[in-house]
């Protein structure tokens, strides 16, 4: 067999949306990275022919509410029948169909963790509004990828259970249609799928061995490959999953999910052990379902392996550095609630305080349901709503983030160091007005740790007030973190994130109390560093040594921070490094 071309791009592409729209339930979902245009458009109409005009096929907007998402009252119908009634959600809505999600990207965790439980369960559960109703939803999701940035991607929760990866950022939608099942195909295979049996036990096993071999550890990999056997056996005509349908699988399914290359532990090709015979020619009475046998294993996974494409797993190891130990903040700092102004997130019940905003469509619906009882007597159709019936907005606001540089300025290096933090500090202004970060800049030296940048976005006060750095003198390694952890707290004070990046060789050698001595000085700064961490503020500390020394993250780790050794920083580097730890990514 003809070694495969990039998976999932081209005519490739097509052939998952086929496949996918055989099986949508079994295979859950496909993953479409491009920007609106051409190949995009072109892709999704063929995904429509492929389902159908019958097909149900919906649609989830980005920052959809969960009444709309999942269910809820239905209000107006309620209040005129005097008790609950439900309506049904998108989701339950398209059951036995499917549903995109555009900007999936941008896509709240916690909608898309409420939508994996769907598709999990095939069913939607509503315990809302004091209703209780499970409703069946068995359908399947096309995530409309349009990040930019490698790091811009849609939740893992969902990516996780779509069978196909497809990337059309570089495709025309003419190479689309090279090569394309047709509707009538497709339909025959949808038809053909119920007719089919299930996969033999050696094609399982291969592919789960598949899995295994390229590192993929979720189980659901080689569940959805089976599905996608299958559904291309259907989708051929063939009454039973075959080699070539196992191939095509883990080719489509497997290999943009690895994580690794598989082991060289194969016999050589000359050894008798790994001698095979020949599959049946294709016109042969036994072509339709040939015995699988230990050498087609071997040529599921080298399959897999020509089907990866170049700098894959390159880019995989770059991903698992970054996102290893994440932290808990983004660029934009850490959400915090609020009351009159920004992202609505629900309503709580309560009274009305100064200041709040009634959410007036859910507290009717908090009083529907007891129309009837507050009626009776009462001899009058008005809508009754009581105080328990009360509910309050609930806001989510990103807090301004604020980048504290403490920078070593003592030793003959100063110059050099200050250099780097003077490039870094201009870099990461260029970048605040997109960010909402300000920076500020603390240099010690001598037996004084000066705040010489206050918390500012003015790339102009900046650069005067870095104009002339003083260098030289001992390292009061504990005074500078005593003056970053109380601009810190200043900072959260004034409802801000800060972040402290910490620039030095860590060689302190001034006491807090202004005395030399190298014991005690590195004493006082462990103290303030734990200090620091304590705090709660996250931080960095990138070791400027020439050579760092064993044990120099003791600082960080008294911090509770991470430890970068940038011997040969630069204010790129810097600047890459703080940009990776305030857009939630450590590497």
């Amino acid at each position: 067999m003809s070694e495969a071309p990039t998976p999932l791009t081209g005519s490739d592409a097509m052939l998952g949306a086929a496949l996918f729209a055989i099986d949508p339930v079994g295979l859950g979902g496909v993953v479409v990275r491009a920007g609106p245009g051409g190949a995009r458009d072109a892709w999704t109409a063929a995904l429509k022919r492929y389902l159908g005009p019958a097909a149900k096929l919906g649609r989830v907007p980005l920052g959809i509410g969960d009444d709309r998402l999942l269910g809820g009252l239905d209000l107006s119908a309620s209040l005129a029948a005097g008790r609950a009634v439900i309506e049904r959600g998108v989701l339950a809505i398209n059951d036995g169909g499917v549903v995109i999600l555009p900007m999936a990207e941008r896509l709240e965790d916690s909608t898309a963790a409420r939508i994996a439980a769907v598709l999990d369960a095939g069913e939607v559960l509503v315990e809302r509004d004091g209703l209780t109703a499970r409703l069946p939803a068995r359908l399947g999701v096309v995530l409309l990828d349009e990040g930019i940035e490698p790091e811009e991607r849609p939740p893992t929760s969902l990516l996780a259970r779509c069978a196909f990866r497809i990337d059309l950022g570089a495709t025309r939608a003419v190479e689309l249609e090279a090569d394309a099942p047709s509707a009538e195909q497709v339909a025959a295979g949808l038809a053909g799928l119920s007719g089919l049996g299930p996969a033999p036990d050696e094609i399982v096993e291969a592919l789960c061995a598949a899995a295994a071999a390229f590192g993929i550890a979720s189980i659901r990999a080689p569940l959805m490959a089976v599905r996608a056997a299958r559904a291309h056996a259907a989708l051929h005509g063939r009454t039973t999953v075959t080699q070539e349908d196992a191939v095509a699988a883990g080719r489509l399914v497997l290999a943009p999910l690895a994580r690794t290359l598989p082991a060289e532990d194969n016999p050589p090709p000359d050894s008798p052990d790994s001698v095979s015979e020949e599959p049946p020619p294709p016109d042969s009475p036994d072509s339709e379902s040939p015995e699988f046998e230990p050498g087609d294993a071997e040529l599921l996974l080298a399959a897999v392996q020509a089907a990866l494409p170049p700098g894959l797993l390159e880019g995989i190891v770059r991903d698992n550095a970054r996102s290893a130990r994440a932290p808990r903040r983004s660029g934009s700092g850490e959400a915090a609630k609020a009351s009159q102004r920004g992202r609505p997130v629900g309503s709580r019940i309560g009274a009305v305080r100064s200041g709040d905003r009634l959410n007036l469509p859910e507290t009717l619906r908090a009083a529907a349901p007891w129309q009837a009882l507050r009626r009776a007597g009462a001899g009058s159709a008005l809508i009754r709503v009581r105080p328990e019936d009360f509910r309050v907005r609930r806001f989510v606001q990103k807090r301004e983030s604020t980048t504290i540089f403490v920078v070593d300025a003592s030793g003959s290096a100063a110059f050099q160091r200050l250099a780097e933090a003077k490039g870094a500090v201009e870099l990461l202004l260029a970048k605040a007005y997109v960010s909402r970060a300000r920076v500020a800049l603390i240099a010690f030296r001598g037996s004084t740790a000066e705040t010489l940048l206050a918390p500012t976005r003015s790339l102009t006060r900046a650069r005067r007030s870095l104009a002339d750095l003083p260098g030289g003198g001992g390292t009061p390694l504990a005074l500078a973190f005593d003056a970053a952890v109380d601009l810190a707290l200043a900072e959260k004070a004034k409802d801000r994130t800060p972040l402290v990046v910490m620039l030095t060789d860590g060689r302190a050698n001034i006491a807090r109390d202004g005395s030399p001595g190298r014991a005690a000085a590195e004493a006082d700064a462990l103290a303030a560093a734990t200090r620091l961490g304590a705090s709660g503020v996250g931080s960095a500390f990138l070791d400027t040594s020439p050579r760092p020394a064993p044990g120099g993250d003791r600082f960080a780790r008294a911090m509770g921070g991470v430890y970068a050794p940038l011997p040969y920083a630069d204010a790129a580097r810097v600047s890459g490094v703080v940009d990776d730890l305030r857009a939630g990514r450590r590497s």
